[in-house]
């Protein structure tokens, strides 16, 4: 790795560890063994939910669990899917009564540092409470299980293993509940914690070499908004005295010529109503970006190849124009070897280990021994 990258990376690591040092003293948590890559803060948990292994266990088991979809025949883990960095490979979702979502299924790769939830919604902020509108929502309809509140803890505690997890994770009789079950679910997303690629290693070949020199340099400007080492600007972890929160317009659509987006899919503008917000999403991690494709909030790009092309130009077709796309949408100029360096590079924060942990595999077919 290049002098320039490799101090790029040092700085920004030594940054991260000194604000765990500083707080670790009033970190909640601390009993819980994260054995977290080198470098890596300790996420921010909820005081109400701390970790444990026996509640990521029992998450690990509902995440998998088709038992609370209405057809019986879908679970958290049929739209992310580990192999592919648990998204699903879909331009946006389908639920279990067939209905197309708007939006792509995002990564829940080190979800635990993400200060805000989903695609353009800021007040999703916790997971137990947003992992509850796939269970629960009508709109879109994903889980299906709206008004059945009561099957869902009737199912569970008809299964005599889930009662033993759920008291070994809660410890009472009565510990089978929504409540709870949210927090296993949100406890095991917690762990899916993704920083062992060829890149953390440092074991990168020389094309992601020269790759890395574009990213980081100020002539793509791809750090600005995909800085290392979690590859986005929306962050948050337990030494950060405030949350990195960020959304951008990327210059996808400009409809008659006014800014707009399609109507479904106007991102931020849709909480807000306020007309810069138009198009802004937030920007998602580029770890294991190879193999989350396609690309966006809508899915409409289906290759890196492709993603590439449109930065390049300063956004798509009429997106070029749109008066509310970011200032670091503005366009680059790259050679044909330039473009499969800079794919070699992105290519090289696939972790492996990641897409392929037993932990964080489906316990049905694959139980931890």
């Amino acid at each position: 790795m290049s002098s320039n990258v490799r101090a790029y990376n040092k700085a920004s690591l030594f940054l991260l560890l000194l604000f765990t040092f500083v707080f670790s003293a009033g970190n909640l948590h601390a009993d819980y063994k994260w054995n977290l890559p080198p470098g890596l803060p300790e996420p921010v948990i909820p005081q109400s939910n701390p970790m444990s292994v026996a509640k990521v266990e029992l998450g690990r088991h509902l995440f998998y669990y088709k038992k609370l979809s209405l057809n019986g025949k879908m679970a958290c883990a049929t739209c992310h899917r580990q192999a592919r960095a648990f998204t699903d490979g879909r331009v946006t979702a389908q639920g279990t009564t067939g209905e197309i979502h708007p939006r792509n299924t995002p990564s829940l790769g080190n979800v635990a540092y993400q200060p805000v939830l989903t695609w353009a919604q800021p007040k999703l902020t916790r997971l137990e409470e947003q992992l509850l509108i796939p269970l629960l929502g009508t709109q879109p309809v994903e889980l299906g299980m709206a008004g059945k509140k009561k099957i869902i803890v009737r199912r569970l505690k008809r299964d005599p293993a889930y009662h033993s997890m759920f008291q070994a994770a809660f410890g009472d009789n009565k510990a089978v509940s929504l409540e709870n079950m949210a927090k296993a679910l949100a406890s095991f997303q917690r762990r899916l914690i993704t920083a062992n690629s060829a890149y953390d290693r440092e074991d990168l070949s020389l094309a992601a070499e020269r790759g890395a020199k574009l990213f980081f340099g100020e002539r793509l400007n791809c750090f600005r908004c995909h800085p290392a080492p979690f590859f986005t600007d929306s962050l948050t972890h337990v030494g950060l005295g405030f949350k990195e929160i960020a959304f951008h317009n990327t210059g996808l659509y400009n409809l008659a010529g006014k800014g707009a987006y399609p109507p479904e899919n106007t991102g931020l503008h849709a909480q807000t109503g306020q007309p810069e917000d138009m198009g802004r999403f937030r920007t998602p991690s580029l770890r294991n970006v190879a193999v989350t494709a396609p690309y966006m909030h809508d899915g409409s790009v289906p290759t890196l190849a492709q993603v590439i092309d449109i930065y390049a130009a300063g956004g798509r077709g009429s997106g070029r124009s749109n008066p509310h796309k970011s200032v670091f949408v503005s366009g680059f100029n790259l050679t044909s070897i330039e473009k499969s360096d800079l794919i070699a590079f992105l290519t090289s924060l696939t972790d492996e280990t990641f897409l392929t942990d037993p932990r964080f595999s489906d316990p049905f077919t694959n139980p931890l021994k």
